[in-house]
């Protein structure tokens, strides 16, 4: 946890700890500072420094009293704000892989920005310290890899605090909120009492846990590096495929027919292009392909994507490549969690020469087991508390300001449960830092999936719901993502505004600030005739839409359940909901939807949370 460069948080006594020869006397200084305590019989120890304020940098020593060997010595330490980042990933999504990833890079010029990324690890029983990680200075080179959401949220709140901001960031893609919480937590509750027992048939010496490791750096070996030379063979022009089966494209793998296959597949297209295309560089695009794939025309490589690395999906072909007549496109895709292929819509799919489109929509031959199976996976992080032992306990309890999080979307099948194991995980965490009610504040599910022609259950939409109920707990605060999601994309690429949105809440919660932070907020509702007029919170100066027409994303039913899209009418801080097809309305939807058409504001041009008036029962109520 700790190292050169660190930040400490201001305004508390700062625990610093570790380990030493049992009894010994501890001499800890830092800056000016002194410090001491006796380490335990077991050689632990813990020293608090007093209050400090924001600023530095200061240089840690630390010490057994008569051992001149044992000195410590930790330079370019800064007092500020200390935040812990946390989640699946979409709090890890890089830097490098968002919106304006170049742009963003170049001018990331920010020495008293600071971040520790905790590398992965699982563990069944709780750590004293975290397998790996190293505080690191904001820069053009280390802000690669660091969470988009959290270097957005932390630069703008260096920006209005003036201080030193120091972000420990503790994430794992595909992760579940269990994986996160304490043992001791989760035994509380029927709903994961059981699983959580059933860790105890593992066991640390277990061979599948050294097993699982050695599988994934197998199975990233395929997918970085095409075996058995298919790369040489597969995407050329006379390559026979002749029995491959068919596939209509775009569509995902889950959608091919195969079950829930994970390896490397290829797909095969022969496209006959127009006259006017031969002699020219072309410009191809694949629209929404998932995560890692290779594009060869006529057998040559045009783009190997790691991570979606690539901002957009289109790629040149040089002119040199192009033939008349009948030209061959391959792609070599990585079929990872479920997911892999070419995501829809079908007009993203296509080749230009610049003046006119070649649709690439239709049928495509694709092939799988042309190259080694991948190794099973067991995936250990998805364990009840595995991430928390290894992740989060070590981080405890250094003095920090408060968590973000965003997390959910694995947890969307039984949403109806994340009303109990969200807050679990608050107060959990709460408890065992000891400083207090410490801010939370977490990032709502963004829009995503098709767009549903009619009102529809969701269990995305109970997620939601779930992570809004949650700000019942105190000093909590919920950043809306409704309008910035991609249908196509469960990794929205426009993490600046989600990062912002954070920092919004945290100037009203953890900083006092006055003004709206956060879109209107459902208040109640009342009947009049055949109309149900919305009250909110959270209205600013005035509700509006972001498209100045009516308000889209309304259902209103009545009581026979059965909802119909509504008309919306802005009155000052309330909306007027009615349909001709309800003559005695009962309840009103708002949002409800996995990737909802909503446009309902405030004058801060935040978005509404999603809502409903109904308590019916929902499709992950078990």
């Amino acid at each position: 946890m700790f190292g050169d460069g660190m930040v400490l948080q201001r305004g508390i006594r700062i625990p610093v700890w570790g380990n030493s020869t049992p009894g010994a006397h501890i001499i800890a200084k830092l800056g000016n500072v002194q410090a001491t305590t006796t380490a335990s019989k077991e050689g632990k120890w813990q020293i608090k420094f007093p209050v400090f304020k924001a600023g530095g940098p200061y240089i840690l020593e630390v010490a057994e009293s008569g051992k001149t060997d044992s000195k410590i010595s930790l330079k370019g330490i800064l007092i500020g704000d200390v935040w812990v980042a946390s989640g699946q990933s979409n709090m890890e999504w890089q830097v490098q892989q968002a919106r304006d990833a170049k742009k963003e890079i170049a001018n990331a010029d920010f020495p008293q920005i600071r971040f520790l990324v905790v590398e992965h690890d699982k563990q069944l029983k709780p750590q004293s310290d975290i397998h790996a990680g190293k505080w690191k200075t904001c820069d053009s080179v280390n802000v690669k890899e660091w969470s988009a959401v959290a270097y957005y949220f932390a630069r703008k709140i260096h920006a209005d605090e003036k201080v030193p901001i120091g972000i420990i960031q503790s994430t794992w893609g595909g992760t579940p909120v269990e994986a996160w919480t304490s043992r001791d937590m989760l035994l509380t509750s029927p709903i994961t009492k059981a699983k959580t027992l059933s860790n105890d048939t593992l066991h640390l010496d277990r061979e599948d846990l050294l097993a699982d490791s050695l599988n994934w750096i197998r199975i990233w070996d395929i997918v970085y590096n095409p075996q058995h030379n298919t790369d040489k063979t597969v995407p050329t022009i006379d390559y026979n495929d002749a029995n491959w089966p068919t596939v209509d494209m775009p569509k995902v793998v889950k959608d091919f027919g195969i079950g829930s296959y994970e390896g490397m597949i290829w797909l095969r297209k022969k496209v006959t292009l127009p006259e006017s295309f031969t002699k020219k560089d072309l410009t191809i695009s694949l629209g929404h392909p998932e995560m890692n794939y290779s594009l060869y025309f006529n057998g040559q490589e045009i783009c190997k994507n790691i991570w979606n690395a690539h901002a957009t999906h289109s790629f040149t072909i040089p002119a040199h490549l192009v033939q008349q007549g009948e030209n061959t496109i391959a792609v070599r895709i990585a079929m990872l969690w479920g997911g892999g292929g070419l995501n829809p819509p079908a007009e993203d799919l296509y080749i230009t020469d610049g003046t006119s489109k070649f649709s690439l929509a239709g049928k495509w031959l694709y092939k799988k087991d042309l190259e080694p199976a991948f190794p099973k996976m067991l995936n250990y992080q998805y364990y009840p508390t595995v991430l928390f032992n290894a992740m989060i306990y070590p981080l405890i309890p250094y003095g920090i300001k408060g968590f973000i999080w965003y997390q959910g979307e694995s947890n969307a099948y039984a949403a109806y449960d994340y009303r109990t194991l969200f807050p679990m995980l608050i107060t959990d965490w709460r408890q065992r830092w000891q400083q207090g009610n410490l801010p939370f504040l977490f990032v709502q599910l963004a829009n995503y999936m098709k767009t549903n022609p009619l009102p529809s259950e969701s269990s995305w939409a109970e997620l939601r719901e779930a992570q809004t109920l949650t700000l019942s707990q105190s000093n909590t605060g919920m950043a809306c993502a409704i309008d910035i999601g991609e249908a196509n994309d469960i990794h929205p690429k426009n993490k600046q505004d989600v990062g912002y949105r954070l920092a919004l809440v945290a100037n009203n919660i953890a900083y006092k600030h006055e003004g709206v932070a956060c879109g209107p907020v459902y208040k109640n509702y009342r009947k009049e005739g055949n109309r149900i007029r919305i009250s909110f919170t959270n209205t600013g100066s005035g509700l509006s839409t972001r498209d100045g027409k009516g308000v889209t994303g309304l259902a209103i039913a009545g009581k026979d359940k059965q909802f119909y899209w509504a008309n919306g009418i802005v009155e000052g801080n309330e909306v007027i909901v009615y349909s001709d097809k309800v003559a005695d309305p009962v309840a009103v939807r708002y949002a409800w939807a996995d990737n909802p058409e909503c446009n309902l504001i405030n004058s801060e041009h935040l978005p509404a949370v999603p809502f409903r008036t109904d308590e019916w029962k929902g499709v992950t109520e078990k």
